[in-house]
């Protein structure tokens, strides 16, 4: 069985290399900070989801500079809908940390000194923007490399050794562009189901193609699901502004330092029928029918909404805020509580004071219209003058006999 060898990759990527928003074109220099940007948003995140969020932050933040300077309000509601948004505060630390540097570290060490960095951006960061010898090894790697070695260690124990044999590979020319070939490779062929080795450059090579066992590899161990969590979560609007009232969870956590309508503690026992006793504030709380449903990646959560419409002078409870609807789009909010808010605000809000309406009143100046005449009954038939049935079958009785 022959060898992988990069300079086949290569070959084959020259051809087929996929064109992404944040990658240089042939011949160009990459941008230290957009493969930075790039490679942070793509953890966890499939490249479909990030294309429009890389343009987004392009525009709000075209450099690093930029980026460090703005509030981290505007970099969280920037990033809301992405998940992961712990990825979003080590986003704008590492921005400030280069900026006060002057310029991005162009060594894996060096770039693992910086706040939410780790060894596989390390090494994307090192290989494709400074063409440092560096290995990155994402999820799609660790396929390819599983299934071209057949490793039997299941992950995450066999990352050591794949990172090995990734790196001995790494060709000391065009290293940026062996990473980017190696994923997309894995993005495009080597495929979780279904792999495409016939238009693979390491078919031959493949030892799990080899044994018809390609789509075993990763061998991984079996997650345990998390218990299902459950909450109530509670959504003011405000009377005259049509304000809703929103809270910034804590900085550090799930979620942490975005923006949410207040919740209950989410808990496995949690009874949604004592929610009220988690209320904000005194409304007359309505309970929507269904539930919020959102899986994080440890455990399920279904939250109970309840609505409520305050007046118009009603004043946020501290650690509180109401903010404009018109304004939403400005506040950090995550995809579950975009879920919270568009349950609640699907139908009509229920009324601070209900009370009865008045019948209409008459119109006089408009004359009513004329009653429709009423249609004649129909003419009901004659008698018939034909004997009836019974009339025909009786028999008549037959005539007396004269005598002589």
């Amino acid at each position: 069985m022959p060898a992988a060898s990069a300079a086949d990759l290569l070959t084959w990527y020259d051809r087929h290399r996929r064109a992404l928003p944040w990658r240089a074109l042939p011949g160009e220099q990459p941008d230290p900070y957009r493969v930075w940007l790039s490679e942070v948003m793509l953890q966890q995140t499939t490249v479909a989801a990030v294309k429009p969020y890389f343009e987004k932050f392009l525009t709000l933040f075209p450099d690093v500079t930029a980026l460090a300077a703005a509030p981290e309000e505007a970099v969280m509601s920037a990033w809301a809908g992405l998940g992961y948004y712990s990825r979003a505060r080590n986003l704008h630390a590492c921005a400030k940390a280069v900026a006060a540097a002057g310029a991005f570290p162009e060594t894996e060490e060096g770039l693992r000194k910086l706040p939410g960095i780790g060894a596989y951006t390390a090494g994307a960061i090192a290989a494709i923007a400074f063409d440092q010898p560096a290995a990155a090894v994402d999820g799609n790697v660790e396929r390819v490399m599983s299934r071209l070695h057949a490793i039997e260690t299941p992950l995450p124990a066999a990352r050591a050794q794949i990172r090995l044999l990734t790196q001995g590979l790494v060709p000391t020319r065009r290293p940026g562009d062996f990473a980017q070939a190696l994923m997309d490779l894995g993005a495009t062929l080597c495929t979780p189901k279904r792999p495409a080795c016939a238009l693979c450059p390491w078919m031959l090579p493949c030892r799990a193609r080899a044994e018809g066992l390609q789509e075993t590899f990763p061998r991984k161990l079996k997650k345990e699901k998390g218990a299902l969590r459950r909450g109530a979560a509670f959504v003011a609007l405000r009377a005259g502004d049509e304000a809703i009232l929103l809270r910034t969870r804590p900085a550090e956590g799930l979620l942490g330092a975005m923006a949410e309508p207040p919740t209950s503690p989410w808990l496995p026992d949690y009874d949604p029928a004592k929610g009220l006793l988690d209320a904000p504030l005194d409304a007359r709380w309505k309970r929507l029918p269904g539930l919020v449903k959102h899986v994080f990646t440890h455990f399920p959560l279904e939250l109970t909404v309840f609505l409520a419409r305050v007046g118009a002078g009603t004043a946020a409870p501290e650690g509180m805020r109401f903010t404009p609807r018109d304004g939403l789009d400005a506040e950090p909010l995550p995809g579950v509580m975009k879920k919270v808010l568009a349950h609640a605000l699907a139908g009509p809000a229920p009324l601070a004071s209900a009370a009865p309406k008045p019948p209409p009143e008459p119109d006089l100046a408009t004359p009513a219209e004329p009653e429709a005449p009423q249609r004649r009954k129909p003419i009901p038939k004659p008698a018939s003058s034909r004997p009836s049935d019974l009339a025909r079958i009786v028999k008549k009785a037959p005539k007396p006999v004269r005598s002589r």
